[in-house]
């Protein structure tokens, strides 16, 4: 029969091995949240990095040319910056997609994201940037997103995420 000592001395041997566990565990959680976090910031500083790109075609038209294909459909300076405004605009909600998309970005500042974008959706300008053949860098999943969210006739309420877009 094992004596008292016995049995505290397993006990403590069980509590302290479960301790050792949990805390690998932990360590391996966090290590996932961390390498979650940097692939939304390797993603976001790629899209930064376009949207200074485009930010220069807005300041400059002029420049535009540079990639003839970029301007086929653009007539005038004016048509270039809207353009390419536009696409601005698109980046930072293609970074707020992303980041909701990945649990960086939490659902009620995306829903502020979607109805705003949803309104800029209705502008003739960003129509004509979506229908413009030109290529247009950026996630295949979001271009989709954008697509459904501008034919919707009313922007999707919070329950409604994930159904309608």
């Amino acid at each position: 029969m094992p004596t008292k000592l016995q049995v505290l001395q397993i006990v403590l041997q069980a509590l302290s091995s479960f301790a050792i566990a949990g805390g690998l565990i932990f360590t391996a959680v966090q290590f996932r949240q961390s390498r979650q976090a940097q692939v939304v910031a390797n993603f976001s500083k790629l899209v930064e990095l376009q949207y200074q790109l485009r930010s220069i075609r807005v300041q400059h038209p002029e420049l535009a040319s540079v990639l003839q294909a970029d301007v086929r459909h653009l007539q005038t300076p004016r048509d270039v910056q809207d353009y390419y405004l536009n696409l601005m605009q698109l980046s930072l909600f293609e970074i707020a997609w992303y980041a909701h998309k990945h649990g960086q970005l939490p659902d009620d500042y995306f829903h502020s994201w979607i109805t705003r974008m949803w309104e800029i959706g209705r502008e003739d300008s960003f129509k004509r940037m979506i229908a413009n053949p030109s290529m247009k860098i950026m996630h295949d999943e979001f271009d989709a997103f954008v697509r459904k969210l501008m034919v919707m006739d009313t922007p999707p309420a919070m329950g409604e995420l994930s159904q309608r877009v």
